[in-house]
């Protein structure tokens, strides 16, 4: 395949269709893009056409309300609406007359063409998922994907296309949004995370093992030309789709941005398994988390210097170990990296979490081997638990403090809510890293701090004490941190306004202590470090 041409997914040598999803015919998808938008088949003309309750109903899973919303406007025919909305949110049969009223342009032969809509029962049903979705931007777009086991009970295909899952839009509100020339987008999917990356990259290399991902990929794109600024006939010039696993379609290229939703669920693997015994969405395999610490080892090999990485992943903890203690054995020296866990379960739960994502829980007989290979195969490897979260690595330009001695290794585990997106957050502290990294302790004792404005301060003390026994910062916003302070550094916070430079507020402090010793001192500023790290403190605004 020419890696500067998006790979020809249409039809096979014979003119025949290949087994693939979508067609992705630019004059087709031209009037239905008209047609959606005429329609306001967007997030929010669905809601409104709904109602706040059937739509927050939906949004929990529950589409009884709903249904009988469009039953009503269906029985009413004056909202064309409320077909489209029947057929590709709620999975249901609709006639061909109400269709071809909601799409005067592309027609119910026009959907069936693209692959989007099948003969069922007397009318139309939905052949594939096509849904809107609101960018950084609020624009309004649509993503089409496999259709999920709640529309087609049963086991999910081997190699099923998944659509927008709360594991990619977490990813994409934590990819910090600065501009840059060249992004690889590792394990693109249905495309999802391109739609951001349009916003801030010149070009994008888009790569995928399943040609039927990068079909709906495609397919997202032309359907969403218009409003991505792309050219529906030279998408080329933007995005490049290539097909292969892991860096074989890139080779020694290199990108300024990696981003990476990769099929990091740990599955089992079994004897004389081939790979159409896998889900291609989401198990990568590999046995145990070889995925990710293949990733984390050799994805910094295509960053230009100074380059990031930044995706998601799963890891395996094993029994009485820190756990990022087998993270750590994976960086290469000169990266710098910052691993957020955002959850840890157990072996038992993880099993029960990916055998019901995948509707393997229908099937009595298979679900007992399944958890039992589940177990079985965590045990083999003395796994007690398994982490969830961020993954961030940059490489080091050879000229700044990334390496063995200068490098930033920051492990953190973040389980409770955060602010979304979170990316700002994650920018601001790879920003106080790089200021921190360049003050030596005689140039941070002259900076004036002040205290960030969303941290609050909270005192807690047994009835009738006289001073505090916990003094907690808190912060409102980004990470939500929260820091326990000792009694010198709560004055040093208490203090910190702009007014006074670092070392005064420390000298004073000593002499009030009577703690004038260089111990005092440098454990006060090591302190002051850290609180500007997490962003409890910020240099005083000139």
């Amino acid at each position: 395949m020419d890696r500067g041409q998006a790979p020809k997914l249409e039809r096979m040598s014979d003119g025949t269709r290949p087994d693939l999803p979508v067609l992705s015919d630019p004059i087709l998808l031209e009037g239905l893009a008209a047609d959606l938008e005429e329609l306001d088949y967007t997030v929010d003309g669905v809601a409104e056409l709904m109602g706040a309750a059937a739509n927050d109903a939906l949004d929990r899973g529950q589409p009884v309300p709903a249904l009988l919303r469009t039953r009503e406007l269906l029985d009413d025919g004056t909202n064309p609406l409320a077909a489209v909305v029947h057929l590709w949110l709620l999975g249901q049969t609709v006639d061909a007359e109400q269709l071809t009223a909601a799409w005067p342009r592309t027609g119910v032969a026009g959907a069936a063409e693209l692959g989007l809509v099948e003969e069922y029962d007397g009318g139309w049903r939905a052949a594939v998922d096509l849904r809107p979705y609101s960018a950084d931007d609020d624009a309004g777009l649509w993503i089409a994907s496999d259709l999920g086991s709640d529309q087609r009970p049963g086991v999910l295909r081997r190699d099923h296309v998944l659509g927008v899952g709360e594991a990619s839009l977490s990813l994409a509100q934590s990819i910090v949004r600065r501009d840059v020339d060249r992004c690889l987008d590792l394990g693109t999917g249905c495309g999802i995370q391109i739609f951001h990356l349009l916003r801030h990259v010149r070009h994008i290399v888009a790569t995928d093992i399943s040609e039927r991902a990068l079909a709906f990929a495609r397919f997202n794109l032309i359907l969403n030309a218009a409003a991505l600024g792309l050219d529906p006939h030279r998408l080329e010039d933007r995005v490049d789709l290539r097909l292969g696993s892991l860096l074989e379609p890139v080779g020694d290229e290199q990108f300024d941005l990696v981003v990476s939703n990769p099929p990091f669920v740990i599955t089992p693997r079994r004897d004389a398994e081939s790979a159409g015994d896998q889900f291609v969405y989401r198990d990568g395999g590999l046995p145990g988390d070889d995925i990710v610490s293949t990733l984390v080892r050799d994805l910094p090999g295509v960053l230009k210097p100074g380059g990031v990485l930044q995706m998601l992943g799963n890891w395996e903890i094993q029994d009485d170990a820190a756990w990022h203690t087998r993270i750590e054995s994976w960086l290469s020296n000169g990266t710098d990296a910052w691993f957020i866990q955002r959850e840890e379960i157990a072996p038992e739960e993880y099993a029960e979490t990916w055998l019901r994502d995948a509707s393997e829980d229908r099937e009595e007989e298979a679900y007992l081997q399944s958890y039992t290979d589940y177990l079985t195969d965590f045990a083999s490897r003395d796994v007690a638990a398994i982490g969830f979260g961020f993954v961030w690595l940059r490489r080091g330009t050879g000229l700044d403090n990334s390496g063995p001695d200068g490098k930033l290794r920051r492990f953190e585990e973040i389980t409770h809510q955060i602010e979304q997106p979170v990316a700002p957050a994650i920018a601001a502290g790879i920003d106080r890293y790089d200021w921190l990294a360049a003050q030596s302790d005689d140039d941070l004792l002259q900076e004036h701090l002040e205290v960030a404005e969303d941290v609050t301060e909270e005192r807690h003390q047994r009835p009738g004490a006289q001073d505090p026994g916990v003094i907690l910062l808190r912060q409102g916003a980004g990470l939500r941190r929260t820091t326990l302070l000792s009694s010198e550094l709560a004055g040093f916070v208490s203090v910190c306004d702009g007014e006074l430079a670092a070392g005064q507020i420390i000298t004073a402090l000593g002499a009030l202590l009577e703690r004038e010793d260089q111990e005092f001192g440098d454990q006060l500023l090591a302190d002051v470090r850290n609180l500007i790290a997490d962003g409890f403190l910020l240099p005083a605004a000139a």
